[in-house]
């Protein structure tokens, strides 16, 4: 009689992961097109600003209310400034900043290339790993993806959509090196992840209010929609989503958990199209296609078959 019981319990648990990983991804998709309704009253740099301090609000409330510890002072304080620039404040800058020039359901589709920057930064410049031939092939495959989606063969200049869609390449770069420079630096202190979390971003706060005299004073235009976006953007999606992926990651594992890569894109998609009219030209599914079909074999969940004989990449 026992084992029903432990069954009963065990299923609303899995639900409720289930439910955090999905809202995680609602969130993470809906992201950007939080930034563009909180552009149309704030600058760039105060929308990158009030989502790192409300994020930051969030978690730190979190970490008081679990009485979880922030890590200890000392050498990890200097890593956790790094990440807190690099994975917060430049990305947060240029979304920002291209998200006045570029569709938000496009900017979705270029922040799903962030596991090809992961996989070439954390193989290429901080040598963590190894690529096979399957994450080679997806690393080229995803920038192929990234190319139909620039259309070259439509003209290539300088002005327009490309210095902004640049601008969102550089911002995915900037997650690559992170989480690659997380996993050398920061994988075995012993903090947990919230903890850790609300470090990063709470300095990344410090620093982008400290910048706020040079690159935050534009007027500022408040609405409901302004203000409700913001609060989205920084306690839902630069606060809880984490905690909801770090929990989704110690039941599910990271590589399962890490699938919600492919449910942000669709879901900025077509939150893009309803919420703001926004319309797709054909290359750019067909470009995020590719981007995705990349991801998947970078994060070895496709295999490239062998030829008889032939050692398994």
């Amino acid at each position: 009689m026992s084992a029903p019981a432990a069954t009963a319990v065990e299923r609303p648990r899995e639900g409720w992961i289930a439910a955090q990983f999905g809202l995680a991804g609602l969130i993470w998709g809906a992201s950007f097109l939080f930034i563009a309704l909180a552009l149309t009253g704030l600058s760039p740099a105060q929308v990158a600003t009030a989502r790192a301090v409300l994020g930051a609000v969030t978690l730190l409330l979190l970490v008081v209310i679990t009485r979880d510890r922030l890590p200890a002072w000392g050498p990890v304080w200097g890593h956790l400034a790094v990440i807190g620039v690099m994975f917060c404040v430049v990305p947060y800058l240029l979304f920002s900043w291209a998200q006045q020039y570029v569709a938000s359901g496009l900017a979705s589709v270029y922040n799903a290339t962030t596991p090809i920057m992961t996989a070439l930064i954390a193989a290429l410049v901080l040598r963590v790993e190894r690529l096979d031939r399957a994450q080679v092939l997806g690393i080229g495959i995803g920038i192929l993806g990234v190319i139909v989606i620039i259309g070259p063969w439509q003209g290539v200049a300088l002005g327009g959509d490309l210095l902004p869609q640049l601008a969102m390449l550089g911002a995915t770069a900037c997650y690559g090196f992170s989480l690659s420079y997380m996993r050398r630096h920061l994988a075995a202190t012993g903090v947990s992840a919230l903890a850790m979390t609300a470090a990063y971003i709470a300095i990344a706060a410090v620093v982008l209010l400290a910048l706020t005299p040079l690159i935050g004073l534009e007027p500022v235009s408040l609405s409901p929609v302004v203000v409700l976006a913001v609060i989205a953007l920084g306690s839902l999606g630069t606060g809880l989503a984490y905690v909801w992926n770090q929990n989704v990651v110690r039941a599910w594992g990271a590589t399962r958990a890490s699938t919600v890569t492919y449910i942000t894109p669709v879901i900025g998609v077509l939150l893009g199209i309803v919420v703001l009219g926004e319309r797709l030209v054909w290359n750019e599914p067909v470009g995020a296609a590719l981007v995705i079909l990349g991801v998947l074999l970078a994060q070895g969940r496709l295999r490239v078959r062998r030829r008889p004989g032939q050692p398994a990449a």
